[in-house]
């Protein structure tokens, strides 16, 4: 008797120092086929091992048996990726929609973006406090990245701005956006005098940080590129450049001689595609990405044949975050028929240039400008109507991805962080029903997100939306 209690004894000791031998893990999600969005391929056979908000292995699924994880999860048949970036939308529409705004964070995550680049706003100040909670987990919602506020000229068209004429002003603004740890910069050109423009550019530049923006009419886009332009905000800006007679019309427009808009019909009018991949090789060189903000523009371009305004989505949209809408439908409804096929002509060409952009290397960035004032531009879904139509107008599913998983964290220089399944990388993941690669439709099956190592599973981001349902239908 004494012998069979010390064998189980032993054996006891033996399986306790096996135990203590393993590797301690707080979640592991196994069986998934794994996407590698930057190499555009599938994995299989391999699992994902969690600890805290950070990726702590990938390994072959036999090597499981050397983690002790809290928490196994198995995932057979589905396919696990990074989670999805949106890389430009706003919060913003004065203090009172703070609330408004914040039942935004829900949405995002429930669309399976774990990532979001506010791209300035009136709520600056709120924004930067948004982020700090996240980051510390006091917060649920996506990471944030911001810019603040934005650089303009004096008196400017947007509420929030740092109103600068002189380069005194702009050093100062930089002063206090440095000191405001901000993502990168946001500088547009409503009343921004140009030599300001390139002033900001310089100055941020010297600083290291990156910029983003809106382009001048009154400058090329060369010019922009060669100052240092980090990204083009609204491809349709682009057109300018797909023309021989940009210097032309630009020299025109800082003369008074054409308005904007004339410069871009005339654009349309004498494209040439080899200017265009010309003007984009340039760009790639000169490391300047393109975010396009599509769906935003297609949504605005094609207001005379979509009715939105019973869209399903409406219900998840605070009525004064739907109220700022109004005023784009108020002025689209404004346009003849002139105006009105110009909308279509300016979309359809600007989207058509997708595939060249990438086929001269420069980086599209995946972004949907949703948010306040952007009519029926709704935040998380917009994403995957985004991405759909890069695949629409020419791109492949697994350009898209990157667009939407890489390409965000390369511009903020993050990719030590984010953009693949990886060991080190933070634990922002999406389960997905059906294999992105093949239909990038996918992205819509979201089976579970993990946001900072937290799994959230169908059930779970069905009550989120469920949530902010009920608290925009509560509303006065």
């Amino acid at each position: 008797m004494k012998t069979l209690s010390a064998a189980l004894l032993a054996l006891g000791l033996l399986a306790s120092a096996h135990a203590a031998d393993k590797i301690a893990a707080d979640l592991v999600l196994t069986q998934a086929t794994l996407i590698d969005v930057a190499a555009g391929k599938a994995v299989k056979g391999k699992s994902v091992v969690l600890k805290g908000d950070t990726i702590l292995a990938v390994v072959d699924d036999k090597a499981l048996k050397n983690y002790a994880p809290k928490k196994t999860i198995r995932l057979p048949g589905k396919y696990l990726m990074p989670g999805l970036w949106d890389t430009h939308m706003h919060f913003g529409g004065g203090p009172e929609l703070i609330e408004e705004n914040k039942q935004l964070m829900p949405l995002y995550l429930a669309h399976g973006i774990t990532a979001v680049r506010d791209c300035a706003g009136d709520l600056a100040d709120t924004v930067l406090d948004w982020r700090a909670q996240v980051a510390s987990g006091k917060m649920s919602g996506p990471t944030i990245f911001t810019s603040g506020q934005k650089l303009e000229g004096y008196k400017p068209l947007w509420k929030g701005t740092i109103e600068v004429g002189t380069p005194a002003e702009v050093s100062a603004a930089l002063d206090k956006l440095q000191g405001q740890k901000v993502d990168f910069v946001k500088i547009t050109e409503n009343t921004l005098a140009p030599a300001m423009y390139l002033e900001a550019l310089k100055q941020a530049r010297d600083r290291g940080m990156r910029t983003s923006g809106h382009i001048p009419v009154q400058l090329t886009l060369g010019t922009m590129f060669d100052a240092g332009l980090g990204t083009v905000e609204h491809q349709s800006y682009l057109l300018r450049a797909a023309t021989p007679r940009e210097a032309e019309l630009t020299a025109q427009v800082a003369d008074g001689k054409l308005t904007g808009r004339e410069a871009v019909k005339l654009s349309l009018e004498s494209y040439d595609e080899a200017t265009a991949r010309a003007a984009f090789k340039r760009m790639a060189a000169a490391g300047t990405a393109v975010v396009p903000t599509l769906y935003g523009s297609y949504v605005t371009a094609y207001l005379d044949k979509n009715d939105h305004s019973k869209d399903a989505y409406l219900q998840y949209i605070g009525k004064g975050l739907r109220a700022t809408y109004d005023w784009r439908v108020q002025r689209a409804a404004k346009d003849g028929p002139e105006a009105i096929a110009l909308r279509h002509a300016i979309f359809e060409k600007s989207a058509s240039l997708l595939p060249i952009l990438a086929q001269e290397g420069v980086s599209i960035v995946a972004g949907t400008d949703a948010g306040f004032l952007n009519s029926f531009d709704y935040p998380g879904q917009a994403l995957h109507d985004e991405i759909g139509l890069y695949v629409k107008y020419g791109l492949t599913p697994a350009q898209a991805l990157q667009s939407a998983v890489v390409a965000g964290p390369r511009f903020l220089g993050k990719l030590d962080r984010y953009g693949s399944v990886a060991e080190g990388k933070a634990a922002d993941l999406l389960v997905l029903d059906a294999d992105p690669l093949q239909d990038i439709a996918a992205t819509r099956r979201i089976r579970m997100v993990v946001s900072r190592g937290a799994p959230y599973d169908r059930a779970a981001l069905d009550k989120m939306l469920a949530d902010v349902k009920a608290w925009v239908a509560a509303q006065p």
